[in-house]
């Protein structure tokens, strides 16, 4: 168990600070936040902005549907569940 919470414990270090060599190789924006290769291109963050824009929209969706679904009917397999 100590091995695995270890091993848990250096690899959210590894994924959440850079090491030095990857900070200085990473644009201004984006040091300390990002470990590895920096973005190579525009289309780089272009897709990455398309990518959160998604997830987010997604969320919110996800979000407003399970809180409010709108489902009136009485027949609808929820009320079945939630009797």
């Amino acid at each position: 168990m100590k091995k695995l919470i270890t091993t848990v414990i250096l690899l959210i270090q590894a994924i959440v600070f850079a090491c030095p060599v990857c900070e200085r190789n990473q644009p201004k924006v984006l040091r300390g936040i990002v470990h590895g290769a920096g973005p190579e291109s525009n289309w780089d963050y272009v897709s990455i902005w398309v990518t959160i824009i998604i997830a987010i929209i997604t969320l919110i969706y996800s979000l407003k549907w399970l809180i409010k679904p709108g489902e009136k009917n009485r027949d609808h397999i929820k009320y079945s569940i939630l009797k």
